[in-house]
């Protein structure tokens, strides 16, 4: 199941093609590759994606963002909240195959 929702958000990310948030979509290959629990809770935005995202956040702060600038936003929310849920069960898969 998780496979396919990945697919599906990641031909959104893909469809959309928002220069400079490339990173985006490779998070999203990422996860679809389904990667051990140890791989996921490493996984870090790039220095590129990561440069965007502190743009954006000064410009919201300092005068606010265009629509599409918003768009892009609600996007990354989108991928920090499933990372997230990935960590959380990687998190649990490893406290689970230690426990005897």
């Amino acid at each position: 199941m998780l496979p396919q929702i990945l697919g599906l958000g990641l031909r959104e990310f893909k469809a959309i093609a928002q220069e400079g948030f490339s990173g985006m979509a490779e998070v999203l290959e990422f996860l679809a590759s389904l990667p051990n629990p140890e791989a996921i809770i490493a996984l870090r935005p790039t220095e590129a994606l990561q440069a965007q995202l502190s743009l954006l956040l000064e410009k919201n702060r300092t005068g606010g963002l265009t629509p599409d600038e918003e768009k892009r936003w609600q996007h990354y929310q989108y991928l920090e909240h499933i990372v997230r849920m990935a960590k959380a069960r990687a998190f649990l898969k490893l406290k689970d195959s230690q426990t005897p």
